[in-house]
């Protein structure tokens, strides 16, 4: 069988004592929030039927209920161009599921982005003037 040893003998070589300092530790850590995302940006070229039909208008909206930053504008060629910044999985719902669909007027026909540097969210979104 095994050999006789006291329980508290065999305890104290497993267990490092519980100190005042290590439960600190451990409750700040569990204090901390969680890391943040990383900010991502990207600027976005809307084509097809997008003009005259509340696309500014819709953006602005649907951005800040997503919490994104930037802003949007018609161009003088016929599309939309939009700089969205904040959580990646926010800015990559508005470039893959929203724009592509935009308010119930809207025919869009592509969605072309490309990287972009992020503004600082105290920014808010906003509508800006035709370029």
């Amino acid at each position: 069988m095994f050999p006789s040893t006291s329980t508290s003998a065999t305890a104290s070589r497993f267990l490092l004592p519980f100190t005042a300092a290590s439960r600190r530790t451990m409750s700040a850590a569990a204090a901390d929030p969680p890391p943040q995302a990383t900010s991502k940006a990207v600027r976005v070229v809307v084509k097809g039927s997008v003009q005259g039909v509340f696309f500014r208008d819709w953006t602005v909206e649907t951005a800040r209920s997503l919490g994104l930053a930037g802003w949007v504008r018609n161009r003088r060629d016929g599309t939309v161009e939009a700089l969205l910044s904040g959580d990646p999985a926010k800015v990559d719902e508005m470039v893959s599921r929203r724009l592509p669909v935009g308010p119930p007027a809207a025919v869009v026909t592509a969605v072309v982005s490309s990287p972009a540097d992020p503004v600082d969210p105290a920014e808010g979104f906003h509508r800006k003037p035709s370029a």
